[in-house]
């Protein structure tokens, strides 16, 4: 990774220190964030390529501006992709878009959105004492909306307000260098295969099939989504393993298309086998917050997971946007199977 990316004119870019891939950038000094976000709008491709060249994840810190700017933060999401996501028109629960900026999504335990905290794994800690990373000991790894088609493409992610250090950590696992050390026969039994993709709590993910839950009835934009295991990244070239686990696969119909279904399938107990391995700690990155963090990542070819936080006793606030606009040649000319009908209604899970 050059450390003088962007010509060092707008940032440096520096490998970090504690991952096998993702990059941190140093903006240029400028006079505000706003003069920054201006000189990167005038050659917008060189932060996406520097983007790719850290293999789909990169890290700013200190952009507290845009804790009292969000319009900051939707432009930056502008240079990622020709859309940025609007909230208020896929049926988000109006308290969790932010009500100046509908293409912000607020991730938060504070009213009126009060959204918990996954729970800790159990137990809280590795043999070794560390945070666990590894499938199934930690759950919740997933891609942002693989339930779509076309997925989506980038995330930001930005602390407003962040939880106390040693909590509330965000994991990423690099799924394309996942994807390289697969066995051969493995690579072979994963080739073509096809996994079933589903908006959590619907009733189709694998605790509710196993606690006999009654799967809600579906509209059309909320159905199940079929997407490719291997997925080729429309700009790099690179593999990579497309997968989520338990909680946002479809457990009734697959997890994968034409394996034995079912959470004692044979399906199953492949993606346990993929997810496994994914989720090595050689593989991922754990991502400590402090206020005015930015973290960009690339889901065609990135997993990632949110940990536990002391919700009862500290207030946590995360900005989020997506952008979308370049999910490969697989999806060429698809309609968008996530809109919805103009009489459709929000529903919990989505």
């Amino acid at each position: 990774m050059a450390a003088d990316a962007g010509n060092g004119r707008f940032f440096t870019v520096d490998p970090l220190t504690s991952a096998s891939f993702g990059g941190r950038i140093s903006l240029a000094e400028t006079s505000t964030l706003d003069s920054a976000v201006c000189a990167l709008e005038s050659s917008p491709a060189l932060l996406v390529q520097a983007l790719y060249d850290a293999g789909g994840l990169l890290y700013l810190s200190g952009l507290n501006e845009i804790s009292t700017e969000p319009g900051l933060l939707t432009r930056l999401s502008h240079l990622f992709g020709p859309e940025v996501e609007d909230y208020e028109q896929t049926l988000t629960e109006r308290s969790k878009i932010h009500p100046e900026c509908p293409q912000i999504l607020q991730i938060t335990n504070m009213p009126p959105s009060c959204q918990m905290p996954p729970v800790p794994p159990d137990p809280p800690l590795t043999a070794a004492g560390g945070l666990p990373v590894k499938f199934p000991h930690r759950r919740g790894w997933h891609t942002d909306q693989s339930f779509r088609r076309p997925p989506p493409d980038i995330s930001l992610f930005y602390a407003v307000i962040p939880s106390p250090p040693g909590q509330g950590q965000t994991l990423y696992a690099d799924a394309a260098g996942a994807y390289d050390a697969l066995p051969a026969d493995l690579k072979a039994t994963v080739e073509a295969l096809e996994g079933i993709h589903a908006i959590p709590g619907i009733g189709r993910a694998e605790y509710a099939v196993k606690a006999g839950e009654t799967p809600k009835p579906l509209l059309p934009h909320q159905w199940p989504q079929r997407q490719p295991v291997v997925r080729t990244h429309p700009v790099t070239g690179r593999r990579s393993l497309y997968l989520c686990e338990a909680g946002q696969m479809d457990w009734i119909d697959g997890p994968f298309v034409g394996m034995e279904p079912g959470p004692e399938g044979d399906g199953a107990k492949l993606l346990y086998e993929l997810m496994m391995h994914i989720t090595q700690p050689k593989f991922t990155y754990v991502h400590e917050w402090s206020q005015g963090d930015l973290l960009i990542w690339d889901n065609r070819n990135l997993l990632h997971c949110a940990t536990w936080y002391d919700a009862q006793n500290h207030q946590r606030l995360m900005w989020r946007t997506t952008t979308r606009g370049n999910p490969g040649e697989l999806y060429s000319g698809e309609g968008r199977s996530w809109l919805p009908e103009d009489d459709a209604r929000p529903m919990t899970g989505l």
